[in-house]
């Protein structure tokens, strides 16, 4: 048996139907009460797990407080940590006395840091190297649950993944997509860059690989689709799919740059100009994986639910 936490964002929906489509048993958490889920209330330091462990075998957990835009009140990190790290420490440990034999954690590639020389990928055992308040939680939150899976024998596994795509998504990705489909230029031509994304479906298929492969215990992987685009290469293919033939602004990423700071938008420039590559070779070789969904699929399987809301993320297997 399967607990999910954050059943009922983004990742944890796609996880659930990918669950139920091979039949394996599980049991997803909400905050919220939800016809089929076991309510927990607000996940804290504090939470009863009681309930939600009872014949659980394997946790994923994928809960988390994300980016909060604007933030104005209180320290942003110590709220971070709350969520990030005392809950999911807490989670833990109800786990281990539940007799739980994996605990899956589903941090973020924030954590080895930013960005990365084209060519340079981020490996899964490089020295953490967060940048900004949510990824030092993330990163605090793996080191306290590898200890505490040292000392308690409760299998921890970490798995790290960049941006993550598919259908239903929103925040940037979405905002791209639709710049794509207006008929607009691209205003990337000039963009050379490399960006490792992962499609939710590949995401969830390596989860689901970590919750039960005996080589994934106390170890960290890094999530993708095994084939890293240019933003400049992404909106094309994005136009494509919306019967769009975009034309080509060879605009300097560094003026891209100082328009973005000139209105504020700094963050989303560093997103769409920088490069963030990820490696991984680990999971291949410690794990045997290999991304099910290519990445043609996983644009296109996208596409199509933006114009048809009730399509299925996880709806068929990739064909080459």
């Amino acid at each position: 048996m399967y607990l999910i936490t954050g059943a009922t964002g983004f990742v944890g929906q796609a996880l659930c139907g990918m669950l139920e489509e091979r039949g394996l048993p599980f049991r997803p958490a909400s905050r919220l009460p939800r016809p089929g889920h076991c309510t927990i209330g607000a996940i804290t330091g504090q939470t009863d797990w009681g309930q939600a462990l009872a014949g659980v075998d394997t946790v994923i957990h994928l809960a988390a407080r994300v980016h909060v835009m604007r933030e104005t009140n209180g320290d942003p990190l110590e709220k971070f940590r709350a969520m990030n790290v005392e809950a999911t420490l807490h989670l833990a440990r109800a786990a281990a006395k539940a007799k739980v034999r994996r605990f899956v954690f589903a941090s973020s590639i924030k954590v080895n840091g930013e960005s990365t020389r084209q060519g340079f990928a981020f490996q899964a055992d490089d020295t953490p190297d967060p940048q900004d308040a949510y990824g030092l939680s993330k990163a605090e939150a793996e080191r306290a649950l590898l200890t505490f899976g040292k000392e308690s024998g409760l299998e921890i596994v970490i798995v790290r993944p960049p941006l993550v795509y598919g259908p239903g998504v929103g925040a940037n990705f979405a905002l791209l997509m639709r710049l794509a489909g207006s008929g607009l230029p691209s205003p990337f031509g000039a963009c050379d860059n490399r960006r490792s994304l992962v499609y939710v479906g590949n995401l969830c298929d390596l989860l689901l690989t970590a919750a039960h492969h005996p080589q994934a215990a106390g170890q960290v992987f890094l999530a993708g689709d095994g084939e890293d685009l240019s933003t400049h290469q992404l909106f094309r293919r994005l136009a494509q799919l919306q019967g769009r033939h975009a034309l080509s602004l060879p605009i300097p990423p560094s003026l891209l740059k100082t328009l973005a700071k000139m209105i504020g938008k700094t963050s989303i420039s560093d997103r769409l100009l920088k490069n963030l590559q990820v490696d991984i070779g680990k999971a291949g070789s410690q794990l045997d994986w290999v991304p099910p969904y290519p990445v043609a699929y996983g644009l296109q399987q996208t596409v199509a639910r933006e114009k048809s809301p009730g399509s299925s993320p996880n709806q068929g297997k990739a064909t080459p």
